[in-house]
């Protein structure tokens, strides 16, 4: 296969790099949290990293891209599915203030690749994030706003699909059904790559969205932070060089950080009050739930067990837990 050119490879770099390749990808909402994990990506974005001349001629190549990114976000066998695993901190962030630790989050999710046959896969993607106390670790049914004293609902994120196509081309952006209508040029599949030490690959994949909410503040005026929703995640992955580069491991475990900057989260009320949120915190990709805390996966066993496992099939739409919202829940009453 031949190689991109390099003013083709540059400018991927800086304009088109893959994004959202959490289990998440649909968190974007929710991101995943596009949260996200096995990988997700989504669309790209501007300011990524220039190839790093030390690896292999591999890296460059389209195809092998697509099929290490396929050993990250699933399982090559077909059968298997790959598991993640995410856990942090959610901060409020106001002008005038330091940004303040408000609740934990934890979630894990479970994707399966399907062949096509056409040399591209479909990633079908499950995914979760629970919201918990700081101190103790435990999921929260109900939160005392720390900005309005207002004691709420917590809604956690439960995105079941956030699906995509895996192709030797970067995603397109998601659509969210319909809400974001951005569309970007194919470009050749090559990711960021970074060697950190002799047998360490490093990976940095951004995403950054503005699109109409699906809560207009219209209809949800305590829960719209207004008409567009401004949402960014950052992932970093930490891989083996040996397990990436060894094409007989069919499902490649890894292990990195996420953050997300997201409006405020709609079951906090918030309305378009000044600020928003930020979620920082660990991520992994694994053959196993064994990551995941005791007290969410008791939660999770109890209220949401088909997110263990991953879909069969394709189905649409793909949304994040901000449109999820809006199909699921009701306004909340204004207050008088």
């Amino acid at each position: 296969m031949s190689k991109p050119k390099e003013s083709e490879t540059n400018f991927d770099r800086r304009h088109f790099l893959g994004a959202g390749m959490i289990a998440g990808g649909a968190l974007l909402g929710g991101a995943a949290l596009g949260l996200k994990p096995t990988p997700a990506a989504a669309a790209p974005s501007i300011g990524g990293p220039k190839f790093d001349e030390r690896l292999g001629p591999q890296y460059r190549d389209p195809e092998w891209n697509r099929d290490a990114y396929a050993r990250l976000a699933g399982h090559m066998d077909f059968k298997s599915q790959k598991h993640g695993w995410y856990s942090g901190v959610v901060h409020g962030v106001v002008d005038g203030e330091a940004i303040r630790p408000l609740m934990g989050f934890e979630g894990y999710s479970a994707a399966r690749l399907i062949d096509n046959g056409d040399g591209t896969y479909q990633k079908l993607l499950r995914e979760t994030v629970f919201y918990t106390d700081l101190a103790t670790g435990e999921v929260l049914e109900e939160y005392t706003n720390p900005y309005t004293n207002e004691t709420v609902k917590v809604v956690h994120v439960a995105n079941d699909p956030f699906n995509h196509l895996i192709r030797k081309v970067f995603f397109q952006p998601p659509d969210y059904g319909g809400l974001n209508k951005e569309k970007r040029p194919d470009i050749p599949f090559i990711l960021p790559w970074k060697l950190t030490e002799s047998n360490t690959v490093t990976l940095a994949s951004d995403i950054h969205l503005f699109y109409p909410s699906a809560l207009q503040p219209d209809k949800w005026p305590r829960e719209s932070s207004g008409k567009m929703n401004r949402v960014s995640e950052m992932f970093r992955y930490v891989i083996r060089r040996e397990d990436i580069e060894d094409e007989s491991v069919q499902s490649v475990n890894y292990s990195g950080s996420w953050g997300r900057i997201t409006p405020w989260l709609p079951w906090m009320l918030m309305g378009q009050a000044p600020g928003h949120i930020y979620y920082q915190g660990t991520m992994g990709g694994f053959s196993s739930h064994d990551m995941v805390s005791p007290k969410v996966m008791a939660y999770g066993k109890k209220h949401y067990p088909k997110f263990f496992d991953a879909p069969d099939t394709w189905v649409d739409p793909s949304l994040s837990s901000l449109e999820n919202y809006a199909r699921e829940q009701t306004p909340a009453p204004v207050k008088g």
